[in-house]
Parts: structure tokens; sequence; C-alpha cells
């Protein structure tokens, strides 16, 4: 997942965490000011003249400086505005890009990978055609080619799909993304990405056997080679699926700081 969606998610789960301990806290010793949750930190019950004082953000530390302090007044009615706003008291990192400067980046990223992905979808569709039409180019040799540009055909496919899933309504925070679609897709796209990666494999592989082996029969090694470049994959993205759904079935399952994640890294 990408840094944008890890402090989002983060910023969720301090949420939830701040309202847990508000419910704890016993309202009858404060008989001013309720605690809450102001969308950054979390401020507990006080009584009415008392002056709070919390850390910045620790959320957040690579934009703010986690030293200093903010502070809030509890009146007859009410909380006041914070003495000095986070951007002031709490001192913006000033190498931070803006979020706008970040929407603008990934924007030009996005387009650029999808003109990549076309083209490349449009150069692998005719390759197979010419492979699929001339008999004479029917060996193991272009089988095995046949089956690599596939994966790569089918990994343009799925960052199609996968874009198409989380990027589909732009007003949405595509952080909170957690239909069943969505997991679909992203099961899916993991999956292309690691049998593309193993029919590379297999292609080294049928180099190295034609080096090595002076006489081999192709027909009987093709089948452990199907079975290598699309079963092994098979094999991992199903582990990793049922490890994310058992322990860490949080957004639509593209985050990367998750230990699950090396399940299918590691290959």
């Amino acid at each position: 997942m990408n840094s944008e969606c890890d402090i989002v998610l983060e910023i969720k789960q301090r949420q939830a965490e701040c309202l847990r301990d508000l419910e704890l806290e016993d309202q009858t010793l404060h008989n001013g000011c309720t605690g809450m949750w102001d969308n950054i930190t979390c401020w507990p019950s006080a009584n009415t003249g008392e002056v709070v004082v919390v850390p910045c953000p620790q959320l957040s530390a690579l934009y703010f400086d986690v030293q200093a302090n903010v502070s809030r007044n509890c009146t007859s009615e009410g909380w006041t505005a914070l003495s000095r706003s986070y951007l002031l008291a709490c001192r913006v990192n000033a190498n931070i890009t803006s979020s706008e400067e970040q929407r603008i980046f990934y924007g030009a990223v996005k387009i650029g990978y999808t003109v990549g992905y076309s083209l490349s979808l449009f150069s692998l569709t005719a390759a197979m055609s010419i492979l699929c039409i001339f008999r004479k180019l029917h060996c193991t040799r272009n089988y095995i080619h046949m089956h690599l540009f596939m994966s790569f055909m089918l990994r343009a496919i799925a960052v199609f799909i996968k874009d198409f899933v989380l990027f589909e309504n732009e007003e949405s925070d595509h952080c909170f993304v957690t239909s069943v679609g969505c997991k679909v897709a992203m099961v899916f796209f993991q999956y292309c990405i690691m049998a593309n990666f193993f029919w590379l494999l297999v292609e080294g592989l049928y180099l190295h056997t034609l080096l090595v082996i002076s006489f081999f029969s192709e027909k009987k090694y093709f089948w452990w080679y199907i079975v290598i470049g699309w079963g092994s994959p098979t094999l991992f993205i199903t582990t990793w699926s049922i490890t994310r759904f058992h322990f860490d079935n949080i957004g639509c399952w593209d985050t990367i700081e998750s230990p699950f994640w090396w399940i299918i890294k590691g290959p």
C-alpha cells in the first residue's frame, strides 16, 4: 500500500483507540468538556477552566515534531480552538511533498504505466496471433514463449482491473475499499505478477536444460514447466489469501507492511 493509505489507516486505528479510551473514562470526575477525537489527536475530558496539553500526534512523525505540544482550553461553552494550530505548533517537515504535488506526480505515473501496459498488451497480442496461426512455429520452445507472453498479457489486464476497482470513483477514498470484488482483483493481480516471474524462471530452466542435458523429452519436461509456471503461483497465492483472510483482513489487501506479504514477495 502507498504511504498515503498507511497514514490514513493509522489515523483510523488511533481514532478507534481514542474512542475506546474515552468510553472507559469516568465522566463523573469531570464537569466541563467531554473528551473528543478531532480527526488528528485524542483529547481527554476536562473540567471547566482547565487547560489540556497533549503532545503532537505521534501517528504523523514524518510530518510533525512529536516533541512539541498543542493545547486547548475547556470553557463553560465547550472546547476552544487550538492555542496554536498543528502546522505552527508541531512544525511541519518542510521536506514532505505537498498532497497536491503528490497527486500530480502519481497521476503522471499512472498515465505512464497505463500507456506502457497498453502498448505491451497490443504487441503481445500480435505476437501471440502470429505464433498461433503459423503451424511451422509450433514447437516446445515457442510454446514456452507463448505462455510467457500470456503471463505478461494477464499482468497488464490485472493492472487495468485493479485500477478500475480501486479508482472507479475518484470521490471515494480508495484506502477504505473493502469489497469482495476488490480483494478478488488484488488476488488476481498478485497471481499474474507471480506467474509472470515464474514463467521467466521457466525460460531460464529450459535454456539450462538444453545446455546441460544432451537429450531429453521436451514433451515430458513441458508439462513440468506448466506446473512450475502456473501451478507454483497458485500455491503461494492461495496460502497468502487464506492467511490474509484469517489474520490480516484489512482494506483491499494491498498493504505491504504486513509480514504475510513475504509469502508472495519471497518467492
